[in-house]
């Protein structure tokens, strides 16, 4: 059965994700070669740390990358993907003739589980699979399955998205970019049977129901040379890789998203837009989406590592500190260590700290409470923002508050000007005085004078 009530559960794994990381950043280091694919992104999964790109913010045809986004919306909208079983309709498989389709070759009548879909959508990139998961899904409807598709793209904060289709197939109102891409696939990787399915390279199996019910179907091979050491004599294998998703179109270009790790690391690659013919329209032997990927891999797992930048326990700083007695100052620390992939042969002290910190703090001061913050960067890139805390805990001195409290009330300006205006009128009231007195004392003089 599909799920009716899935955004509260979606809502929630999508905040674990993002919660549960270190927000991405960008450290956008020099791999050495100008990639041949259009627009790359090279995400180190353990930081999430931006390493590499080139135009990946550019608007770009996903080709079959789209059944990424599929997987993810299938996956949400379905309770029991090995349970939940789908009539392959004829109709729908039909839709695709004349498209050029990569096809599963999955066949009308047979019944198969969601999850034997998925695995025909995602190892040989079915597009035949893909549309039936979206029907099915859709309950007939596809555009409202793409509606989910679009939808959720917006909530992983994919700003240069916009999905027609479920498979990938040329649509000029079909577009991603390589770092859309990236946050979709971190999302999908999280999600049940991802890497397990993606990771293969072969895959059989057998109807569960229909006109070929427990018959072995013909054995399913990847489209990712990447991970299939088989495949064209290993000519583009590479041990450390898994997965993901490969995508094609005359459009798209040749296009490949995969994970690897080694050495520790684990990295996340998408290479969109590598080209498929050249300027004379003949067809380009090589798989540059592969040897890019390749070797970006091989430069970061071997050229870069995480380094420690600042602790805990270091001081990032001092600040005035006013009402504590015997103690006009607070050293400050960052409120987190913090760690960031650089270079092997670049030291920690390359990283130019700036720091922004008020000209006093006022005491009383609680050990870890923020005061300022600090700006790390290397090679004018900004790595991170951090805040800045107070090192220790320090209590006010009541006797130097209130001896401040009455300097600030006898030298403000409102005291001073009533005190002047006090002053003022006690003058004016001598003054009045003596010239009453003075008044006074001639009018006695008058009366005396006319009584003689």
């Amino acid at each position: 059965m599909k799920k009716r009530f899935t955004f509260l559960l979606s809502t929630l794994m999508l905040c674990c994700m993002f919660l549960s990381s270190i927000p991405a950043h960008a450290a956008n280091f020099s791999a050495g070669f100008n990639p041949a694919c259009a627009a790359v992104e090279l995400v180190n999964l353990d930081t999430e740390t931006i390493v590499y790109q080139k135009n990946a913010e550019a608007r770009r045809e996903p080709a079959s990358l789209t059944k990424i986004m599929t997987y993810i919306i299938v996956s949400e909208q379905v309770d029991n993907l090995k349970g939940a079983q789908v009539t392959i309709s004829k109709e729908v498989i039909d839709r695709l003739l004349g498209t050029g389709s990569s096809m599963s070759n999955i066949r009308a009548g047979n019944v198969l589980t969601v999850y034997q879909l998925l695995n025909c959508m995602m190892v040989p990139s079915g597009n035949d699979a893909a549309l039936v998961l979206a029907d099915y899904v859709g309950d007939g409807n596809v555009e409202k399955f793409v509606t989910l598709m679009n939808e959720k793209a917006k909530a992983l904060g994919c700003t240069g998205t916009h999905f027609a289709n479920p498979h990938g197939l040329h649509n000029q109102n079909h577009y991603t970019t390589a770092a859309d891409l990236a946050k979709i696939t971190r999302y999908a990787m999280s999600l049940p049977y991802f890497m397990q399915i993606c990771s293969q390279t072969r895959y059989s199996y057998q109807p569960v129901g229909g006109t070929d019910a427990g018959k072995q179907m013909p054995t399913l091979c990847t489209t990712n040379l990447l991970i299939d050491k088989n495949a064209l004599g290993g000519q583009y294998y590479y041990q450390f890789a898994k997965g993901i998703k490969t995508g094609h179109t005359d459009e798209a270009g040749y296009c490949l998203i995969s994970t690897a790790s080694a050495y520790g690391y684990s990295y996340l690659c998408v290479a969109l837009g590598a080209p498929s013919v050249d300027a004379s329209g003949n067809a380009v032997k090589t798989r540059s989406e592969m040897t890019d990927t390749a070797t970006l891999y091989r430069w970061a797992l071997t050229k870069l590592e995480l380094k420690q930048i600042v602790g805990t326990d270091q001081s990032l700083g001092e600040i005035k500190l006013n009402y504590a007695w015997k103690k006009d100052s607070l050293l400050l620390t960052a409120e987190k260590s913090y760690s960031s992939i650089l270079p092997k042969d670049v030291s920690k002290s390359s990283v130019i700290i700036d720091k922004t910190i008020p000209d006093h703090v006022d005491a009383p001061v609680k050990k870890g409470q923020p005061i300022g913050k600090a700006t790390l960067k290397y090679a004018d890139q900004t790595l991170a923002t951090i805040n800045l805390v107070a090192s220790e805990s320090v209590e006010r001195s009541e006797l130097l508050h209130m001896t401040d409290v009455i300097h600030s009330i006898f030298t403000s300006i409102w005291f001073l000007v009533i005190a002047a205006l006090i002053i003022l009128l006690v003058v004016i009231y001598i003054i009045l005085t003596l010239v009453y007195n003075r008044k006074k004392k001639n009018m006695r003089k008058v009366k005396k004078y006319r009584k003689m």
